[in-house]
């Protein structure tokens, strides 16, 4: 690591979180002026406003200008979303157990006089909460499934990257222009027209500011760094990027300016090394260091980590860690079919190799024709320990999307938002997250209304609980329509959608069903859990004769405290198989259960015209689920965490080695899981020592691919390591470990969340 970055990396990091109320401010000083204007350009002139306005700062050793707010990581509020959770939560944000940041006392009465007072009632929490029914309430109150998305903007999307690179700022707005004179009455194109007019005065901004600090600057590297970045932004402003500098630096102010417009998660990078590369090798041909290309790539990677997001408490269990979704994406296959691997894949690689920071969320495409060193350079990076990168299968997610109805062409171009939901770049509009179905609940659910049946059967139970699953998704179905509505008519996003295919030519933003592809991604998930339980219930129950249901149901009501409650819960657990083991009898009831939770979903549409589309991934959210359901015919106890992942197995239960557990996963019909899946693997750092263990797991990755799973990521690292890190904090402040679908610092997540990293098995090859 060059001492420029080392001194990045330790400035952004050096201070505590903090919540900054600046945008709140200027997006709420320029909506009182509107009133009574389409919402569409209430939005545009708020952001413009904010672009306009807000405090810029250029950092010291900054190669890449541009920053969300002045002070690093620091957490901005959107209460034109939902101003009720900030007002609730205002005195525990530096002490709540999860995602913690300070916030000035003034900060907080500014907050209670001015800006909740403002947006109580006009919020887009306030329609949707007005919308939605009291059996959809009911239903989310007891965490069957949760409708997410109600308190925050768009996010989880990829725009149209080569659009904005290929073409610069002044060509976008003169064919702009042309739409306005041609639709006069099109609000949308004018909102759009304003927003990147906008942009251009923003980046201007960097550009004066630039110029301002090189006349002050006594060292002469950095005044001639700082006149760089002066001139490299008025270029932007106007024109299309000539090399790699130029590139990164439209490429990075246009992040920061989505994020004004949106402050949401996950409005992600996508095929970096694709549309990158022309310029990296253009910086090549004209002669510039390749040292300097990958220490300009170090600094890009580390500002990806200043972004980090301000969620409620109850959000931050399910998604800890302040996982931003900044996800890119390396390899895959070209619009012909053929291996997509550069240079400038490894060269990602190779940065993220120095900076090793949660950000960006790295994945590789693998596919049969990936070639052997680069499946290398992706062993050696995940060997590092910081769960970066993650893998997805082409052979799985080409055709999964196919099934879906994307044509041959953008399935090949597929990237990842978030953490692991599938999108097509810069042509769909997925809402990936909208919604988290609790299949195990509904088990629960299904056992507490036969207690006392005279006729329960295994085949009764199996229909009853498909019934049920079936009941709760039309109303999930509904509430996430709901919220889709209110994402439309009180917060549209008209910079975004105008590098989405197809709202130009529709004249019509994202969230009014402009995009090519219009999904709605809700997860199932407890998927692990319910086939165990179901194993375990069918032997002691239906199969044994050990307990009658009521017995049973009465051992797990009493979460295992009666007479031989602990001896019953000991055989649940050692004497029925488990799923991830590589056993058809548990398995395939999974697959069964899982598959009918695909086809009922994929049955609903959305009010933009899209399909739902299912997935099976978990966040964090295996643990918040996990408290609301009672003890199960697992042996799990009463508010015990869910499976990790989505499609991992139960914690501590794949005993057969990591190779049954890929087995296990594959008899599931992964091509239905359009939405995305999660596989977490955990192996020790022994097993993947020297050129033996890099070899291993590159023959581990490619049985993954053969074998048809989706997704695989990894956490390689010592549990005592970690317990260490959980005694002394201070000492392993850069320790980062694989969550989810993302990384995070260890020491930023809570110690219900560590101790589920901790307990994961360790697995050797």
């Amino acid at each position: 690591m060059t001492n420029r970055v080392q001194q990045l990396k330790n400035a952004m990091l050096a201070h505590p979180r903090e919540i900054s109320l600046e945008r709140a401010l200027l997006y709420t000083a320029s909506h009182r002026q509107t009133a009574g204007e389409p919402v569409l350009m209430r939005r545009a002139k708020a952001t413009a406003y904010i672009l306009d306005n807000v405090d810029i700062a250029i950092r010291d050793g900054e190669l890449i200008a541009g920053n969300r707010t002045v002070k690093p990581r620091s957490g901005i509020i959107s209460p034109e979303m939902d101003p009720y959770w900030l007002l609730n939560e205002l005195d525990q944000f530096s002490s709540r157990p999860q995602d913690r940041f300070d916030i000035s006392d003034e900060d907080k009465q500014i907050y209670r006089e001015q800006l909740y007072p403002y947006w109580v009632t006009r919020s887009m929490k306030d329609f949707i909460n007005g919308q939605m029914s009291d059996e959809v309430n009911a239903a989310v109150s007891t965490q069957i499934f949760s409708i997410n998305q109600t308190d925050k903007g768009q996010g989880h999307i990829i725009i149209d990257y080569p659009h904005l690179l290929n073409n610069g700022l002044a060509k976008l707005i003169a064919e702009m222009k042309t739409r306005c004179a041609e639709h006069q009455d099109n609000v949308f194109f004018q909102a759009g027209l304003l927003l990147l007019e906008a942009s251009q005065r923003h980046i201007l901004r960097y550009a004066a500011l630039a110029d301002q600090l090189a006349e002050r600057c006594t060292n002469d590297t950095r005044r001639k760094e700082l006149q760089s970045i002066a001139d490299i932004s008025r270029h932007n402003a106007q024109y299309r990027p000539e090399d790699f500098r130029q590139a990164c630096q439209l490429f990075w102010y246009m992040n920061v300016i989505l994020q004004y417009e949106s402050n949401a998660s996950s409005l992600s990078l996508g095929r970096f090394d694709q549309y990158m590369l022309p310029f990296y090798q253009s910086s090549l041909s004209r002669g510039h260091s390749p040292a300097l290309l990958k220490e300009l790539l170090e600094s890009l990677w580390v500002k990806c980590n200043d972004v980090v997001l301000l969620r409620s408490a109850g959000s931050a269990r399910y998604f800890a860690g302040f996982p931003t979704g900044y996800t890119v994406i390396l390899g895959g296959l070209t619009e012909n079919g053929r291996s997509a691997v550069n240079m400038l894949s490894f060269l990602c690689l190779d940065a993220y190799q120095t900076v090793q920071l949660p950000q960006p969320n790295i994945g590789v495409r693998v596919n049969e024709l990936i070639d052997r060193p680069f499946l290398l350079k992706t062993a050696e990076t995940i060997r590092l320990g910081t769960g970066i990168p993650q893998i997805f299968n082409d052979e799985v997610v080409v055709p999964a999307f196919l099934n879906r109805g994307v044509s041959l062409e953008d399935a090949r171009d597929y990237a990842v938002v978030g953490c692991v939901e599938l999108s097509i770049p810069g042509r769909t509009y997925g809402l990936h997250d909208i919604a988290m179905f609790n299949l195990l609940k509904v088990m629960e659910i299904v056992l507490l209304e036969n207690e006392g049946s005279a006729v329960i059967t295994w085949d009764s139970l199996l229909r009853q609980i498909r019934d049920k699953i079936r009941h709760y998704i039309k109303l999930m179905v509904e509430g996430s329509n709901i919220c889709d509505i209110g994402h439309r008519d009180r917060a549209p996003v008209p910079l975004i959608s105008s590098f989405i295919s197809d709202c130009m030519a529709k004249g019509k933003d994202i969230t009014e069903g402009g995009a090519r592809y219009n999904f709605s991604g809700v997860q199932g998930i407890g998927i692990a859990n319910l086939s165990d339980s179901l194993h375990a219930l069918k032997g002691m129950v239906f199969d044994q004769q050990r307990l009658s249901f009521d017995e049973l149901l009465a051992v797990l009501k009493a979460n295992f405290a009666t007479a031989d409650g602990k001896n019953i819960r000991a055989r649940l657990i050692n004497r029925f198989e488990k799923y991830g083991n590589d056993i058809d009898e548990v398995d395939n009831i999974s697959a069964d259960l899982l598959r009918f939770y695909c086809k009922e979903v994929e049955t609903w549409t959305n009010p933009r015209g899209g399909h739902f589309s299912p997935g099976s991934y978990t966040v964090s959210a295996h643990i918040p689920l996990g408290a609301v359901v009672g003890a199960t015919p697992d042996g799990r106890l009463a508010g015990e965490q869910l499976a990790d992942g989505g499609l991992s197995p139960m914690l501590g239960q794949d005993s057969n080695g990591p190779t049954a557990v890929l087995k296990s996963v594959s008899k599931l019909d992964n091509y239905l899981l359009s939405n995305g899946t999660l596989l977490n693997v955990k192996f020790t750092p022994a097993t993947l020592a020297g050129d033996g263990g890099l070899n291993k797991l590159s023959d581990f990755l490619h049985a993954f691919t053969k074998l048809k799973l989706q997704h695989i990521q990894f956490n390689v690292v010592n549990a005592q390591t970690l317990r260490e890190a959980q005694q002394r904090p201070q000492d392993f402040a850069g320790l980062v470990v694989r969550v989810a679908g993302y990384s995070a610092f260890f020491v930023e997540l809570s110690r219900e969340i560590q101790d589920d990293i901790i307990r994961r098995t360790a697995h050797q090859l």
